[in-house]
């Protein structure tokens, strides 16, 4: 394997965090997650925006971003996953920057939609 792999999974680590799905309203939401804990065995979490079920699916209350959903992908270094993706034609959609209380950038979208899902990064450091 090349030692400068162009590959952002190996460079970043990168894997699905989740995949998010828009509901209609809180009552389906909750029947979704709800349906994605029966078939997984997976708990409900209740946020303000949204109901996770597990970590593994994230259901928005109200229609949230791209037009079927959203899917998050996990990355080891936010600020080199996001240069190496404006470098390679994604362009980062400010407005959805999410910052941890140290000023570092939790989660952020493009502004490209994919197969009709909006896609974003996300890290813990």
């Amino acid at each position: 394997m090349a030692e400068n792999t162009q590959n952002p999974v190996e460079l970043f680590d990168m894997y699905v965090a989740h995949v998010g799905i828009n509901a209609t309203d809180p009552a389906d939401a909750d029947r979704i997650a709800g349906e994605f804990g029966d078939l997984m065995g997976l708990e409900a979490r209740d946020t303000p925006v949204s109901v996770f079920s597990g970590t593994l699916v994230e259901t928005m209350k109200q229609n949230g971003r791209g037009t079927k959903g959203h899917i998050g992908f996990h990355v080891n270094d936010m600020a080199a996953a996001e240069k190496w993706f404006s470098e390679h034609g994604m362009e980062i959609n400010e407005e959805s920057r999410a910052l941890n209380a140290d000023g570092t950038t939790r989660l952020v979208y493009f502004k490209q939609e994919i197969g009709g899902f909006a896609i974003h990064i996300t890290s813990d450091k």
